[in-house]
């Protein structure tokens, strides 16, 4: 399949009140993922991403104690999953021993990302998380099994 040089992208944004609840952008990030067809394609690629969200959010409304704006964008190779908040200080991934009720948010954004990275920007920080969708399989099914 040929390529075109230029980028076509599609996108969404959404601020996140530190009062909306985490549900709310849960809710909002499956809705938009469902017009991309990945909950007939990959059911388990639109967990993951909601989860993220839901780490990310989480960290935002806890940690950062902001709102958040969280920004999906889908450039046909990967949707990223990006979450702002006021908050200069970087995320770091914290070994949560086996009783800890938390401290494995981003632990889970690894595990279930194809990529992530941190990084400041002029008014606190984005986290971003990129997701592929699996190629479709040579016989025209989505490769899921």
């Amino acid at each position: 399949m040929e390529r075109n040089s230029s980028l076509r992208a599609v996108g969404w944004a959404r601020s996140l009140p530190v009062s909306s609840g985490v549900k709310a952008a849960r809710d909002w990030t499956r809705a938009h993922v469902a017009s991309l067809g990945w909950e007939r394609t990959a059911p388990d690629l639109v967990d993951a991403v909601v989860l993220t969200v839901s780490e990310l959010i989480t960290n935002a409304h806890v940690h950062a104690r902001s709102a958040a704006q969280l920004i999906l964008t889908w450039d046909e190779e990967c949707l990223h999953v990006t979450v702002h908040d006021s908050s200069t200080r970087l995320p770091e991934q914290r070994h949560a021993g086996d009783g800890a009720l938390g401290g494995r948010g981003l632990l889970l954004v690894d595990a279930l990302a194809d990529d992530w990275e941190a990084y400041p920007c002029p008014r606190g920080k984005n986290v971003s998380a990129c997701f592929q969708p699996p190629a479709p399989a040579r016989d025209g099914t989505s490769g899921q099994g």
